[in-house]
Order: C-alpha cells, then structure tokens, then sequence
C-alpha cells in the first residue's frame, strides 16, 4: 500500500480554514431559513432549482442529480414539499416509472417570500467580509472544486429573482 500523501502546513491550514467556513456560513443560512421560513436548506435548494427550470418541471432523476443527494433522500423532501404545499408530482406518460416534480404558484410565492432574506444573510456571512478580488477568486476555487470532484457547476442554476 503506498504512503498517504499527508498535507502539508499550508494545506492542513487552508483545510481547517475551509471546513471552519464551511461549517460557520451553512449553520448561518440554515438557521435563517429555518426561522424565518421554516425550511431547511435544502427544500430551499429545491423550489430554487425547480424555478429556475423550464415551466417550473424537472424530472425527479434530474433534480437529484442536480442537488447532489440520493433519490431516496430527494422523494422524502419532495414528499415534505407536497405536503405544504409547494410543489407537486405528477407521473410521466412516457415513461411509468418516471415522475416530475412542479413548483407550485404557492412554493412560486414562498421562494418569493424568503429570497430576500436569504440573500441577505448570504451577503452578511460571505460576500460582505470579500473584496472583489477575493469574490472571483471564491468563484474560481470553488467552481474548479466542484468540477474536480465530480460535479457539476452551473452558477445560472443559482440565479434567484
């Protein structure tokens, strides 16, 4: 078995650094939506992808794909989303085993809603403490991250009004 390629100073610095970000910004965002929407983030994630999407409709698989989680984890948060409200499924003739997830005038309205919210506490705990140097170069470094990891990177996707 060959030898771990341990980090180094630097990079164990930089690690630590990114993981206590990670950990402060997702704790601020998910405790705003939470209280002020009732939400976590990802059913958040979820209306953002799904209205920004063609006619408000992804199928079930594509909307997985595109939040990084399992289908069993999605089909439990849609289930959740259905329930309020916020979006409903519908099956896809072509294909019976295939579903669509819609977002719903309501869940149109409660992404509304909170938007302005989250964007805010966005700009508190990220872009505030950023010059603008440093913004193009989180975008790069995390852009460049998600794409060597595997994922994808559509910053579009992102796009809320």
């Amino acid at each position: 078995m060959a030898e771990p390629r341990w980090l180094d100073e630097k990079e164990q610095q930089a690690w630590r650094a990114f993981i206590a970000a990670q950990r402060v910004v997702n704790g601020k965002i998910e405790q705003q939506l939470q209280r002020d929407a009732g939400m976590p983030h990802t059913y958040f994630e979820i209306l953002v992808r799904l209205a920004d999407a063609e006619d408000g409709r992804l199928r079930m698989s594509e909307l997985a794909l595109s939040t990084l989680g399992s289908r069993s984890r999605l089909s439990h948060a849609v289930n959740r989303l259905e329930q309020v409200g916020w979006v409903r499924r519908e099956g896809i003739a072509s294909d019976r085993r295939g579903q669509v997830a819609i977002l719903t005038e309501e869940g149109r309205q409660k992404l509304k809603d909170t938007a302005p919210g989250h964007v805010e506490t966005v700009r508190q705990v990220v872009f505030d403490a950023l010059s603008d140097e440093q913004v193009a170069q989180l975008h790069d470094i995390c852009s460049t991250l998600a794409r060597h990891s595997g994922g994808t990177y559509d910053s579009a996707i992102w796009d809320v009004r």
